[in-house]
Formats: C-alpha cells, structure tokens, sequence
C-alpha cells in the first residue's frame, strides 16, 4: 500500500487547518493508500488548539515549528527535506492549509497519481476570488515573469511529487526561494490538472500586494542565468533605439534595469 505524506505550510492558520484536515479525513475514507499529515508552522503568532483525535483516517500528524516567519516557500523546503530524512513514503502532497486547496481536489491528484505513478503533477488554479485589482495584478506578475525567465508558471503549491522527484527537489539550493518555480525549472516528468480555487475557511487573507511582489522577485531569482542575458538583450536594444538622442533622462529606464538585476542577485539569492 502506498504511503502519501501531505505536507501543509501555515501561519496562523489553525482553525481552517482543522476544518480542511476533517475534510480530508472524511474524503480519503476508502482509497488505498496510507495518509499522514506533516504540518509546517511558520512561527504562527496564535496559539493552535490540541490535536483532534478523530482523524481515523490519517496514520500519524506531526508539527515541525520554524523559529522565525519565512514565508510558505521556505516551509515546504524545510517540510520536503524533514520527509526525505525521516520517513518512509511513496509521494508528499503540497497544500496550502486555508482551505483553498480543496479536499475534492486532492481526491482527484490522488487519483491522478494512480494513472501516472512516476509523474509529478501539478494543479493549475483555473478561478480566483480575490478582488478586480488584485487579480489584476496577478496577471501583470505572470507577465513579468514571462517577459523574465521565459516561463508562465500556473501552478502554485498545490501538487502531488513521487518520491524520486523530492529527492531531485532538495538538491536544489534554489528550492529555498521558490518551491514552484524549482519545480518548473528542474521537473522534466510532469503533467498538469486543473482545478477550481477554494474560499478561505475562517479569516482574512493572507495575500497582500507586498507578498506578491515578493513572490514575483523569488520566482525570477530562480532563473538568474537567463534572466541576465534577457535583461542584457532587452538593454542593448534599448540602447540602440535612443542611442542617436542619449540623455540622462532615457538611460534612466537601464539605471531602473540594472537595479533591477543587482536586487535579484545579491537580496534574493540564498545559494
């Protein structure tokens, strides 16, 4: 029978952890497989409840605590090497512990993993229900990025890894910026799901316009390689399109892009 640890990063998240691990709990009832629960606590400025005894479907639950808040990204790279360590497993799932990622979905990763037992899948989120202007700016972020490293990522941290691939995975110092990204870079044996996002369980959201930011500059960082000699191509270009009215004010936009690339090496390269 095959083990599936399902890895969950949160941060103050606890009450829809709970919600989202009964879900869970009630989804798996009958597949074969055995489930276990891995829970990455980024640091969480709340108190978490105890652990419910009523999950009969999950073989074991463990809570590794993190010292300082570092973000879902770090999480999961810590979460990935723990299991790689220290458990016998088959697969680790990632999902985010708010709800949504949803326990309907996972069946079907599940399921998915049965069809194509030594691929690592992915889930592209197909709805959002954040607000106009934020997804709005999540676009613009997929563009940028796009323009950047030559990649449209669509997924996040929602997948399904055999165990080959984690091992891959955490050889991969880059890993530490960006979980998605990684993936994308390193994972050649892939496929892809669609899948609708779920609303948060309790609370406010945790996205913000600076965290998307952030995620954008991890995302790049991954690719410095390529992104270097786009950055280089799109300012020699430049160049020469204003090279015959040179001004302080149009090598401003090169000044703009050679800051860009130097913040993306040196903040945001943890190798």
């Amino acid at each position: 029978m095959k083990k599936y640890i399902i890895l969950f990063p949160l941060y103050n998240d606890w009450a829809s952890l709970w919600k989202l691990s009964k879900e869970i709990n009630d989804h798996i009832k009958g597949l074969n497989a055995k489930f276990s629960f891995l829970f990455i606590n980024d640091a969480s400025t709340e108190k978490r409840s105890n652990l419910e005894s009523t999950l009969t479907n999950i073989d074991s639950i463990k809570v590794i605590n993190m010292k300082i808040n570092h973000l879902s990204g770090r999480c999961i790279a810590t979460g990935l090497k723990y299991i790689n360590e220290n458990e016998e497993f088959d697969y680790v799932i990632v999902m985010d512990s708010d709800g949504e990622d949803r326990p309907e979905s996972l069946v079907e990763l599940f399921n998915k993993s049965l069809e194509f037992p030594d691929k690592t899948i992915v889930v592209n989120r197909v709805q959002r229900s954040e607000n106009f202007f934020y997804k709005l700016m999540y676009k613009m972020h997929k563009v940028i990025t796009l323009i950047f490293t030559g990649k449209l990522i669509r997924f996040g941290n929602f997948t399904c890894l055999p165990k080959k691939c984690v091992k891959d995975l955490i050889s991969q110092g880059c890993l530490w910026n960006s979980f998605s990204a990684t993936v994308e870079k390193i994972v050649k044996n892939k496929i892809s799901m669609d899948a609708n996002r779920g609303k948060r369980y309790f609370g406010p959201s945790k996205t913000s316009y600076l965290k998307l930011i952030h995620h954008s500059f991890t995302i790049i960082s991954v690719f410095t390689k390529i992104v270097f000699f786009r950055v280089l191509l799109i300012s020699l270009i430049y160049f020469f399109i204003i090279y015959s009215k040179i001004s302080v004010l149009n090598l401003f936009p090169l000044f703009l892009y050679l800051e860009f690339y130097l913040k993306l090496h040196f903040e945001f390269r943890f190798l």
